[in-house]
């Protein structure tokens, strides 16, 4: 089991941004490579998750269980994949609040475990992977944010997030050895 703490400053107030991170639909807009297929009234959606690095790529196909405390900011998330080709399998579950006043921090808690071929890369990479993801998904939601707000240089159009096309690889791979980078040089092992 991986486990990861993170922590996300996102500039706009708590409450701008949790409606957005109340909405499923907007939430998958924002991580690199996820799309959301399908959701029922109990809380409970499904999707895929695609993530590339050179030659290697891993499409995931999944479901999760959203559980909101809206008075805390506060989401609770569990959730399962399993890679296109059936040989992996990769389980999560995480919490995620909000708050702050003018800016809003994002904690991002949790703790996730690949199995089958890619559990090796997982295991090697996979926190720099979802730090990197994280700082990702920041950048779209205050895109998002912007562009709600009619910010000029802002996308202008806010009910669909943000350009998946403008997401590459290569952006999260640097991100990912920036992340490893750091956490060498620090002396923290992760958590």
């Amino acid at each position: 089991m991986i486990s990861i703490r993170e922590e996300i400053t996102i500039a706009a107030p708590p409450e701008a941004v949790w409606p957005l991170l109340s909405d499923p639909a907007l939430v998958a807009s924002c991580i690199p490579g996820a799309a959301l297929t399908k959701s029922d009234d109990k809380g409970g959606y499904q999707g895929t998750m695609r993530v590339k690095f050179g030659p290697t790529v891993a499409q995931f196909r999944g479901e999760a269980k959203l559980a909101y405390d809206h008075g805390a900011r506060r989401c609770s998330i569990e959730g399962r994949g399993i890679d296109g080709r059936g040989a992996s399998r990769a389980n999560a579950t995480g919490v995620v609040e909000a708050s702050g006043t003018d800016t809003t921090l994002l904690r991002v808690e949790g703790n996730f475990s690949v199995t089958g071929p890619l559990e090796t890369f997982a295991n090697a990479g996979g926190v720099h992977l979802a730090r990197a993801l994280l700082a990702e998904f920041a950048e779209n939601v205050a895109k998002l944010m912007a562009a709600q707000n009619g910010e000029p240089g802002s996308p202008g159009e806010a009910a669909a997030g943000p350009d998946k096309a403008a997401i590459s690889g290569g952006k999260i791979l640097s991100r990912a050895a920036a992340s490893w980078v750091r956490e060498k040089f620090s002396g923290k092992e992760p958590k």
